[in-house]
């Protein structure tokens, strides 16, 4: 029987045993460019291993998920992390998951702001991009080179997102 999970706000502490929130903060603010900038410094770090690795910015235009939605798989990366950055302003839904002896757990899900991104860690289990309302576009920075670097779980019993409030 499915089991249906519950949406929780985005916070740096809720979301750090997968990584970084990556939002304005002001302990890490700089002011630079003479004084007309502020450059909100090392909000997170990204991960390449192997030879030949290098990091990459991409740009992914995710299109809206329907609701009620089946959880049905999780992706990590093994050799770096991978962080989302929404250009578009719009919330998305972020899907982690614990590692259960190599496989994900059971999946936790939290509703992030048009003005905040998470960089999930290397190896990290996490759902694919999760655009709500409408397509969206997000400044993606992640590991190009050789190796596969994809790890796919599929659960047998898929787990249910209702519809996040507005």
């Amino acid at each position: 029987m499915s089991e249906f999970l519950e949406i929780r706000p985005l916070t740096k502490c809720a979301f750090a045993p997968f990584g970084e929130v990556i939002e304005a903060d002001p302990a890490s603010m700089r002011l630079i460019n003479g004084g007309t900038t502020e450059r909100f410094h090392a909000l997170a770090a990204a991960e390449a291993t192997g030879e030949d690795a290098r990091v990459i910015i991409n740009l992914f235009r995710g299109q809206p998920r329907a609701f009620p939605y089946e959880i049905t798989m999780m992706e990590r990366h093994p050799f770096g992390s991978q962080s989302f950055s929404p250009v578009s302003g719009r919330s998305f839904l972020v899907i982690v998951s614990e590692d259960e002896n190599g496989r994900p757990g059971m999946p936790q899900v939290f509703l992030a702001r048009g003005d905040q991104g998470v960089n999930y860690r290397r190896n990290g289990w996490h759902h694919p991009l999760m655009a709500l309302g409408q397509a969206s576009d997000f400044l993606v920075v992640d590991r190009d080179g050789p190796g596969n670097n994809l790890e796919e779980f599929f659960f047998e019993t898929p787990y249910i997102i209702k519809e996040p409030a507005p």
